[in-house]
């Protein structure tokens, strides 16, 4: 199975594009619910779960691991890739989201002004920034901290009175910052299910950018690449769901991520 990891729910976004993009591969989805939000958490704290976390699926026969969290893949993921996997998973991969991404965002802007909206772990790591000046150099980046917005969603305050003034204040906020943006990354996963509040705040003319899509390609484009792992993986068409929270609690969340009549098992460290 491929591997998904996210600290709670928001991953199921990015889950959802990969089986569109890869139908036949089978997933196994963990979420640290317990001991989400990673956002405001250090980055020995962030390094330790994921880690963790990435045994696990390692453990459940895992070769490729996705980590679908950008607060995992800026604080754990090079980390993991250069301390750990080469000493003892030498025969397996850990990919995150922020490089991917990167790759691509400066061919959206024609002003060469972009904007990022993500955790206050994800702007305070810089990750976006550096990633970003590796492929475009001349790309103005203008980063924003949301940190009402994954509550928002994990409240289901989706759609409220609540989400419209709170996402509002923070498109306003960053394009204060930076009155030439033209384009908006959307650098968190639970972010993509307040996208009818964040389209509405925006003013016309600035492009949206939901990373789940570019996550998929490109990781069709690795397998593509990697022919030995491709043949690693099985392919039935199958998903199935861990949490280190109850199965119930996950169930019941998982809905608003519009994942319907999923069984999960819960797990503990």
């Amino acid at each position: 199975m491929i591997g998904v990891f996210d600290s709670g729910f928001g991953g199921l976004t990015i889950l959802k594009d990969l089986r569109q993009a890869l139908p036949d591969y089978d997933f196994l989805y963990l979420g640290d619910n317990a001991r989400a939000p990673y956002g405001s958490r250090s980055y020995e704290t962030i390094y330790r779960y994921t880690l963790q976390c990435v045994r696990e699926l390692f453990s459940r026969g895992c070769p490729l691991v996705i980590l679908a969290c950008n607060t995992a893949s800026a604080r754990a993921l090079r980390s993991i890739q250069q301390q750990v996997l080469p000493f003892e998973f030498p025969d397996r991969r850990v990919l995150g989201i922020i490089r991917p991404t990167a790759e691509e965002i400066g061919n959206y802007s024609k002003t060469g002004h972009i904007g990022i909206f993500a955790t206050a772990g994800t702007v305070s790591s810089n990750s976006y920034h550096l990633e970003i000046e590796h492929f475009f150099p001349n790309l103005k980046v203008t980063q924003h901290a949301c940190p009402m917005w994954v509550p928002i969603v994990e409240n289901g305050e989706m759609g409220t009175e609540g989400s419209r003034f709170f996402v509002k204040k923070e498109v306003e906020a960053l394009l204060k910052k930076d009155p030439e943006i033209d384009t908006v990354l959307l650098a968190c996963t639970h972010y993509p299910l307040l996208e009818n509040e964040i389209r509405e705040a925006l003013p016309p003319g600035i492009r949206l950018v939901i990373q789940g899509q570019i996550v998929a390609d490109k990781t069709v484009d690795y397998l593509n690449r990697h022919r030995e792992m491709d043949a690693r993986l099985s392919k039935n068409g199958k998903v199935a769901f861990l949490t280190t929270d109850t199965a119930k609690f996950f169930e019941k969340g998982a809905f608003l991520f519009g994942m319907e009549e999923i069984s999960a098992e819960s797990l503990t460290f």
